[in-house]
């Protein structure tokens, strides 16, 4: 079997990691605007700003496979 292949199935894994940390964010975000509902637009950005860096690093990751299994 080509360790390139391992390392591509581990580089994915990164979207794995962004989806259980934005899925934590939102249910504390929810949490957080049930108490403070004044505060939502502020909890909101600032979900939002945390969801795109997680998933800038799930493509990195995505790119990162994609770079193995076809360059490397």
């Amino acid at each position: 079997m080509n360790i390139g292949i391992i390392a591509a199935g581990i580089a994915v894994l990164t979207g794995l990691g962004a989806g259980v940390g934005i899925g934590f964010a939102t249910g504390k975000a929810t949490e957080a605007i049930a108490r403070q509902p004044e505060a939502a637009g502020k909890i909101n950005s600032a979900l939002l700003l945390g969801c795109a860096l997680a998933e800038g690093t799930a493509i990195f990751g995505f790119i990162t496979a994609l770079l193995v299994i076809f360059v490397g």
